[in-house]
């Protein structure tokens, strides 16, 4: 892979086949996508204009300035009766980045499904700097809610992600399942799949949504399936008898 810097802008060439679907139809399949970090944490897929199906984009009004990459002018995606507004887009007269002028990228939630070769993928483009390593462990981690022990397991999965904090998945017969509460809320990760939420009751006060698992995550993360973790920031995770820091993140 060959990488730039354009300011804050990272662009890479990507090496895998990348490929994007609407209404049943492919809209671009290439294997010559650049990756750029529009956002720090993970790349947007930019698909040479040759590899996109142009005969499903039509030119709209829109127009979205970024004093990193210039001016962008957006295409409508239309198949069959299905129209997705501003969902393509490109830069090109004051394109600030070389190499990036006339090519194509797509709201990743205004298509129906994205494909690295032929695994799909979901939430955004994975980070190929994004690791995951998920460990069998003996440590022995406790967890306390409200001054009320939840679990106690000597069994815990281990999940290191990088930028994130270390996250301890353990067997639910390791849990208070009793004090536990499912909930509506679910959430996606490109990495591990779709996870179910659950708030937990201690001590006369329900403390929302602190508990995750999932139930058939991605391949790559199949280790902590049917295991729950506790978020570390709100929740007090002893190990070997250590009081853990709560760390500071996005979940805070």
């Amino acid at each position: 892979m060959v990488m730039t810097t354009r300011g804050r802008v990272r662009i890479e060439d990507g090496s895998k086949q990348i490929r994007v679907y609407l209404g049943g139809e492919l809209i671009a399949e290439s294997t010559h996508v650049k990756l750029v970090w529009e956002k720090p944490y993970y790349p947007v897929y930019y698909f040479p204009a040759e590899d996109v199906r142009m005969e499903f984009l039509a030119a709209s009004d829109h127009t979205q300035r970024s004093p990193s990459r210039g001016t962008a002018n957006f295409f409508d995606v239309k198949v069959g009766n299905r129209v997705a507004e501003n969902a393509a887009y490109q830069y090109l007269v004051d394109c600030k980045i070389d190499g990036l002028e006339g090519w194509i990228a797509f709201e990743w939630d205004k298509m129906d499904a994205w494909f690295e070769e032929e695994e799909e993928v979901f939430v955004h483009a994975r980070d190929p700097y994004t690791r995951i390593d998920i460990l069998p462990s003996s440590r022995h981690v406790e967890v306390v809610v409200n001054g009320v022990k939840v679990a106690d397991s000597h069994q815990p999965r281990v999940l290191i992600e990088t930028g994130l904090p270390t996250r301890y998945y353990l067997p639910k017969t390791d849990v208070r399942m009793d004090l536990l509460n499912s909930t509506e809320t679910t959430s996606q990760c490109p990495y591990k799949g779709t996870a179910e939420y659950w708030s937990v009751t201690a001590d006369g006060e329900t403390v929302d949504d602190i508990v995750w698992g999932y139930r058939t995550p991605v391949e790559e993360s199949m280790r902590v399936a049917g295991l729950v973790s506790f978020y570390n920031e709100k929740v007090d995770i002893y190990v070997d008898g250590v009081l853990q820091e709560r760390p500071k993140s996005v979940f805070s």
